[in-house]
């Protein structure tokens, strides 16, 4: 019998390929990934070392297990290993569609990487029936020549149905959508309170902070924002010697320059969430919120993140503040960090801010002015210093009442957009210096800190990015690899304006290192930062949360031990690790919208660039919606097409016809395939 696995085939039989020229009989460990194929990887992160796994010698395992292998063959394709057993399973939870096939009861998955069907178990396919989408739980599978059976957890509803597939995305990534039985308990004794007694801000807890009420303060978010991390104060000081003492003098202030106090508010969300509560230990769990297309899936119940917590107007809040004293030349001359209560006047959004900075309103205009004047001042000296920015389109839905997509449309950035991020990246360096310092200072082995690091860009891929431009008639200077910022920056200096700009830019995203959490300081090299940790958006980030306990911590000038260090680092990790989940859910319910919206325009043509060229066709990105589809080489016309990978280009040997990436194309949307989330197009000479 074939030992590729079959879809439908539930009691398979795979041949387990002979041994051949042995490379060695030593047993190793690694995390395997695997694809639709049967085929499976482990990538060693410490090297270009990479084993392959062909089908039948997979052994039970599936994408993200843990394994014991060997290599059973070397060869100049590289190196081929079977997997001996499986330690440990990446996952045990799996959505897919129910199916039948001849009275047996199976889930198709929707997880890419499954290269097999689940049988379903005959006590849990009693209420079942095809085209529903379901959560199921992987049961003990010891024999590659059965199919894995599944048990029934949870019958989300029929396919294509808009909350049914948005569930399902979030399951799959991992998450859940609703909160744990013990934290909707611990929730509940908020929710019993009179709304204006819930966050219990008494005379006592007041006495023990610092009390900002009287000092103007407000928020700017998106319009539809629901919970309110950070708010921003401002008021001017009109000279030296009018400034308040606060903590940690960095430079005297030039006598009567103008001075302004710029406090960054963030929703003390450590006063609520204490640790041992279920409420922790799900946040942690969960380690961020997630934005789907058309929903929030929340790291806190909604009590604590659109209410108790949120930075709303008109009402007293509890905060972690930043609060430093800057001049008009955007230098931090002191600096005070500690708990607040504050009053927020205002809630802008990005719109009604970028009015008042612009002229169009009033309201707050002279302070909104000069907070956008440092911030712009900041942003050059973060640019001078080397950092990178990638002005990248981001793609919203206009949905009507079921979820159905009916309008995509670009989301501006203004300078109230900016001003905002300057002054968080602003505190969340700052804080993480303070942390830095303050561990130096006590002269202590281990860090105590959670940063947020970005590590210099891998050699080989930026020597791939360098030839990816060269084909597209750009140069990034590179030295066996290596690349300093300015060479990146030179790089998107002559792509500016460019057809390719936004292909590239892309291409210089994947090709960077990814950011991640670390309790090891290394520098973040996008931002070009020395020291950066994530400190304003606790709402919706663990590491937040972590960060101001350990602030308060070192603070308070209380030390941490071994196992507090030990702890941090494994947050670190598992927060890194559900990021990434929670981004690969956001985009899938991006892309499904992007399907679901070229469903309705099938036969129609568009504008397009040429986003990726294979050896099996190209990839067209649509320039107004960002939906990406293929053009199967079959489909390219007749000719013999010949794909050439040093110019990434598609050449028709006949005709001489050439698609190379970055190329304007127009194209015609020839099907959708909503399950897959897949697009198919046709090229329109």
């Amino acid at each position: 019998m074939n030992n590729q696995p079959h879809k439908k085939q539930h009691d398979r039989r795979d041949r387990q390929p002979q041994m051949t020229s042995p490379h060695t009989n030593t047993i190793e460990t690694g995390k395997i990934s695997t694809n639709r194929k049967g085929f499976g990887f482990i990538n060693f992160e410490d090297s270009e070392r990479r084993v392959v796994f062909e089908p039948g010698n997979l052994n039970t395992a599936l994408a993200g297990d843990t394994v014991e292998f060997q290599v059973t063959q070397k060869n100049q394709d590289g190196e081929f290993g079977r997997v001996v057993k499986v330690i440990e399973r990446g996952k045990e939870k799996y959505v897919g569609i129910v199916m039948t096939d001849k009275g047996h009861y199976f889930l198709s998955p929707d997880d890419k990487r499954a290269y097999l069907d689940f049988i379903i178990t005959p006590e849990s396919a009693k209420n079942l029936k095809n085209d529903l989408k379901v959560q199921v739980k992987l049961l003990p599978w010891t024999d590659p020549r059965t199919n894995p059976q599944v048990e029934l957890i949870k019958i989300l509803g029929p396919k294509g149905d808009n909350n049914v597939e948005m569930e399902a995305i979030v399951l799959e990534s991992g998450f859940e959508t609703g909160f744990p039985a013990d934290v909707e308990r611990e929730a509940a004794v908020y929710e019993q309170l009179p709304r204006e007694e819930r966050p219990g801000i008494t005379t006592d807890e007041i006495a023990k902070r610092r009390d900002m009420r009287d000092v103007l303060t407000f928020t700017i978010d998106p319009f539809d924002a629901k919970d309110f991390d950070d708010a921003i104060s401002f008021r001017k000081i009109h000279n030296s010697s009018a400034a308040p003492d606060l903590a940690t003098s960095k430079s005297g202030a030039a006598k009567n320059e103008n001075l302004y106090e710029i406090g960054v508010h963030i929703a003390d969300v450590s006063h609520y969430v204490r640790p041992g509560t279920a409420i922790n230990r799900e946040a942690l769990n969960r380690a961020t919120s997630i934005y789907l297309v058309d929903r929030t899936i929340p790291m806190l119940p909604e009590v604590l993140s659109n209410e108790i917590c949120s930075l709303m107007p008109d009402v007293d809040r509890l905060a972690f503040s930043a609060v430093f004293t800057m001049n008009d030349r955007g230098e931090v001359l002191d600096r005070w960090f500690g708990r607040t209560v504050i009053h927020s006047a205002k809630r802008f959004t990005y719109e009604t801010a970028q009015d008042s900075i612009t002229g169009k309103s009033k309201e707050l205009a002279e302070e909104l002015i000069k907070l956008n004047d440092i911030a712009k001042i900041l942003k050059e000296k973060k640019f001078a210093a080397g950092a990178i920015e990638f002005e990248q389109d981001e793609i919203k839905f206009k949905l009507d009442e079921n979820g159905k997509p009916i309008g995509v449309y670009r989301k501006e950035r203004f300078d109230a957009h900016k001003l905002v991020e300057e002054y968080m990246l602003l505190a969340n360096r700052e804080v993480a210096k303070f942390i830095h310092d303050a561990i130096k200072a006590s002269g202590t082995r281990d860090t105590g800190a959670i940063y947020r690091i970005h590590d210099l860009p891998d050699p080989e891929r930026m020597t791939e990015l360098a030839d990816f431009a060269k084909a597209l008639g750009y140069t990034l200077h590179t030295n066996k690899g290596k690349v300093k910022a300015t060479d990146i920056k030179a790089l998107l200096k002559q792509i500016e304006g460019t057809p390719h700009q936004a292909l590239l830019s892309t291409a210089m995203i994947r090709s960077m290192q990814k950011a991640v959490y670390s309790t090891k300081n290394i520098g973040h090299f996008g931002l070009a930062f020395d020291y950066y940790t994530h400190f304003t958006s606790p709402i919706r980030r663990y590491p937040d949360l972590l960060v101001h306990r350990i602030l308060a911590s070192h603070l308070h000038g209380e030390p941490f031990g071994d196992r507090d260090i030990t702890v941090f680092a494994n947050i670190a990790e598992h927060s890194t690790e559900r990021e990434i989940e929670a981004a690969k859910a956001e985009r899938n319910s991006i892309k499904l919208k992007q399907v679901e919206y070229m469903a309705d325009k099938i036969g129609k043509t568009f504008d397009g660039t040429i986003s990726g060229v294979s050896e099996w066709g190209i990839y067209i990105e649509d320039n107004e919606t960002k939906s990406e589809g293929m053009v199967n080489i079959r489909n390219l016309g007749d000719d013999f097409w010949k794909f050439d990978k040093k110019t990434y280009c598609m050449i028709g040997e006949r005709t001489g016809t050439r698609y190379t990436l970055g190329d304007a194309v127009r194209f015609k949307v020839m099907s959708a395939d909503t399950e897959k989330r897949m697009l198919d197009y046709e090229i329109v000479v």
